[in-house]
C-alpha cells in the first residue's frame, strides 16, 4: 500500500493493479471511495488496458491469430506492477510487457500511471508507449467507484449525477449474459443535465454514453450539495455502474467499449481501439475534485 497526502486529503493506492483504494478526508475524516465489500463488488478503481469491458468469448482475433483477455484486460489485479517514482504529491507505477503478456497481447509496451494529488484533486494519468516495431492497439480507461450515500441518514436516493452541458444521449444496452454491447438503447436525457439515482437504475447494467458533451460530472446530495467532480476531457466514453444492492457508484471514463454483438473479433476494426506507431506514447488523464464543502 503506498499513500499520498498534503492538509486536505489523503489517498491510497494498493501496489496490486496500481490500483486506487482510498480517498479521505483529512480534517473530518470522511471516505470518499467504496470499500470494495467482496460480498457486493470486491474493487476499489481497477484500471483498464488494453481492453475496455468484455471481448466476446473472451477472444479478439489480430493477424490470423485467436488471443484470450479477461474483461477489462490484464491491468487488473496484476501483481506485477512496479512502483518507479514516489514524490511529495505524486507517485508512478510500471508496468512492461513480458513473456507471459505477449502470449494473451502481442504487442511491446510501456504502461504508467501516475496519481498526483493537488490540494483537493486526484489527477490519474496514463501513459502508454509503444516499444514495438509495429503499430500497437490497445484501449485504457478508469473505473473508480464511490461511497453513495457519503453521509449517514442519507439514501441512494438523495443523489444524483449532474453533467456541465444539457445532454439527449441514450444508453447503449448491455446483454447482462455475455457482457457484449446490442444494437438496442433507451433514452436516459431529454434535454436535460441530470440523472436521479435509485436503486432499479443500474438494472440492466451500466448506463453507457458514446456522444456526451459534458467532460464533467458532480456526485451530488439532495442534502449536501456537490461531494466530487469527475473530469474527462481525454476520455470518448462515460459509463455510469453499480451493483444494484451496493452502496457506491462507478464514474468511469474509457477510451474504447466493450465489444459489440455482432463484432467480428478483429482488434484492428473494433470499436474504439487507439493505434499507436511504434516508439510512440499516448497520455490520457482524467481527475476527481473533491469539493471543499466536505472537507473542512
Amino acid at each position: 500500500m503506498y499513500s499520498l497526502e498534503n492538509n486536505i486529503l489523503k489517498i491510497d493506492i494498493k501496489k496490486t493493479g496500481a490500483e486506487l483504494c482510498g480517498i479521505t478526508g483529512l480534517k473530518n475524516n470522511i471516505a470518499f471511495m467504496w470499500h470494495a465489500d467482496p460480498d457486493i463488488w470486491g474493487s476499489y478503481a481497477p484500471n483498464l488496458f488494453p481492453i475496455i469491458g468484455a471481448l466476446k468469448d473472451n477472444t479478439y482475433i489480430f493477424e490470423d491469430h485467436k488471443y484470450e483477455l479477461p474483461k477489462h484486460g490484464f491491468i487488473r489485479n496484476n501483481e506485477d506492477i512496479t512502483l518507479l517514482e514516489q514524490t511529495k504529491n505524486s507517485i508512478t507505477f510500471k508496468l512492461v510487457s513480458n513473456n507471459d503478456l505477449i502470449k494473451k497481447y502481442p504487442f511491446n509496451f510501456e504502461f504508467l500511471i501516475t496519481y498526483t494529488l493537488t490540494e483537493n484533486t486526484i489527477e490519474v494519468k496514463h501513459s502508454i508507449k509503444n516499444l514495438d516495431d509495429n503499430t500497437m492497439y490497445f484501449s485504457v480507461g478508469g473505473h473508480p467507484a464511490f461511497k453513495c450515500p457519503v453521509y449517514q441518514n442519507e439514501n441512494y436516493e438523495d443523489y444524483s449525477f449532474e453533467f456541465e452541458h444539457t445532454e439527449n444521449s441514450k444508453t447503449h444496452l448491455v446483454n447482462m449474459e455475455n457482457g457484449l454491447i446490442t444494437a438496442n438503447t433507451e433514452q436516459v436525457f431529454d434535454n436535460s443535465n441530470k440523472i436521479e439515482l435509485n436503486r432499479d437504475i443500474f438494472k440492466k447494467d451500466a448506463l453507457i454514453f458514446k456522444d456526451l458533451k459534458s467532460k464533467k460530472v458532480t456526485l451530488k446530495s439532495a442534502n449536501h450539495g456537490p461531494i466530487l467532480t469527475v473530469s474527462h476531457h481525454d476520455f470518448d466514453y462515460l459509463g455510469l455502474w453499480a451493483k444494484p444492492n451496493g452502496d457506491y457508484v462507478c464514474i468511469e471514463p474509457w477510451l474504447g467499449i466493450a465489444d459489440s454483438e455482432d463484432t467480428n473479433q478483429n482488434l484492428i476494426e473494433k470499436e474504439g481501439i487507439i493505434s499507436l506507431a511504434p516508439n510512440k506514447s499516448y497520455q490520457a488523464t482524467y481527475s476527481i475534485e473533491i469539493h471543499n464543502s466536505h472537507l473542512v
